[in-house]
């Protein structure tokens, strides 16, 4: 698909940015459209995932049929099976008739299921069937009736932990993700926050008849170095406070770092450098933990007998006692000879297998290791335990899967 109708496509759908992985995403929308294959789109929360089935959608063969969006996570469990399917009159307390669910109202449409992970597993067979078959079965009734509906499904969860943990059906994930979409957080998309920023500042501005607000350019750096882990909807909530309650229309550093949370985990205003350093301290368990700190004693201990070294070399006049610096007597105490430290805190309390690899970590060679040896070990043990599969060690990690791929070639793993 061509630059240009990529660009008319996100402007039809007020789809702001022009980040490479925000391209994509709408170029295989439009590939797929014409299709009818199912599509499954994956994002955080707030990222925009409600625009992508609309480009379905309206580029399909459908696009004159019904189009339905469903919020799965917001129907009770009990009438869910209601909803989609319909219901025969008399089936359960309350059935005073018949009804027809979306499944037969939406027939030559689409349907767009939102928040999918949260179904309930019996729902989930019905789904299934529905996909395989185009077949379905009202509740309460014994006849079996067909529907053409093209499915799109999004969700923010995890699916593939949800499938390793029994929450989801490990066919249906399969059947759903036949062309996967991925919508980037804000966080990937840094060059769109000003833009974002600036279209949501003067719809505001225009709604309520006040001049826009804008940003000075260390507000702008702020706004972009944010982590947002509520993406765009975040982003729009903040500068609508902004533009209602300041009254200064000029934005600075002091006045944003007003509306941007700091109590609450993982919402601090962070660096380009910082969040490097924290893909690079990313550790998937506590004994990961132990070890890193392991580790830093390490360094510390070998960085301080060093010093004594060098001192010493420098010297030159005679050999100090331990504890004792050259020329000085002061009865300092250095710590010149490391002899042995507890492996962990004796208030940890761990198994017998987890003392064990504590322990074995203290038996390592009296060279230090640097963070990026650390990290690569990690990596390689997280390789390991997944058989090679970088999704499921991305996940482990706690990093993305494109952070891991970088990381394993730059690694040479």
């Amino acid at each position: 698909m061509a630059k240009q109708s990529i660009q008319q496509v996100k402007q039809r759908f007020g789809i702001i940015g022009s980040a490479p992985e925000l391209d994509r995403a709408v170029d295989i929308a439009l590939q797929v459209a014409p299709t009818d294959l199912s599509v499954f789109i994956t994002g955080e929360s707030g990222v925009g995932k409600e625009s992508f089935p609309q480009i379905v959608h309206q580029y399909s063969k459908r696009k004159h049929g019904p189009y339905f969006a469903i919020n799965c996570g917001s129907i009770p469990e009990g009438t869910i099976d209601s909803e989609l399917f319909g219901h025969e009159k008399g089936s359960f307390t309350g059935a005073t008739g018949t009804r027809k669910g979306y499944f037969e109202v939406a027939d030559g449409g689409t349907l767009f299921l939102d928040e999918a992970g949260e179904l309930p597993l019996p729902t989930q067979a019905r789904l299934l069937r529905v996909l395989e078959s185009g077949e379905f079965i009202k509740v309460g009734s014994s006849k079996v009736e067909k529907s053409d509906v093209r499915v799109v499904a999004a969700t923010n969860l995890d699916l593939v932990k949800a499938v390793e943990q029994g929450k989801f059906r490990e066919d249906l994930y399969y059947r759903l993700n036949t062309v996967p979409i991925r919508v980037p957080p804000l966080r990937d998309r840094k060059e769109d926050i000003p833009l974002l920023f600036r279209k949501f500042a003067s719809d505001c501005a225009e709604k309520y008849m006040m001049p826009p607000i804008m940003l000075t350019d260390d507000a702008r750096t702020m706004l972009k170095n944010y982590r947002w882990p509520g993406n765009v909807r975040q982003l729009k909530n903040i500068t609508e406070q902004i533009s209602i309650i300041e009254k200064e229309r000029t934005i600075t550093t002091d006045i944003l770092q007003k509306y941007l949370p700091h109590d609450e985990v993982g919402m601090l205003p962070i660096s380009v450098s910082s969040l490097r350093e924290a893909d690079q301290k990313t550790f998937g368990s506590e004994r990961e933990i132990l070890y890193q700190v392991l580790f830093d004693m390490k360094k510390d201990i070998s960085d301080l007998k060093q010093v004594v070294k060098n001192i010493m070399e420098e010297s030159g006049s005679h050999t100090p006692g331990p504890g004792i610096l050259p020329g000085d007597h002061s009865q300092v105490p250095v710590p010149v000879k490391y002899e042995k430290y507890e492996a962990y805190p004796k208030n940890i309390s761990l198994d017998g297998d987890e003392r064990n690899d504590i322990q074995d970590a203290t038996e390592y060679e009296e060279s230090t290791m640097s963070i990026s040896e650390v990290e690569k070990e990690m990596i390689a043990k997280a390789l390991e335990r997944h058989n090679g599969k970088r999704k499921l060690a991305a996940g482990d990690l706690g990093i993305s899967e494109r952070t891991l791929y970088r990381k394993i070639k730059e690694y040479n793993l």
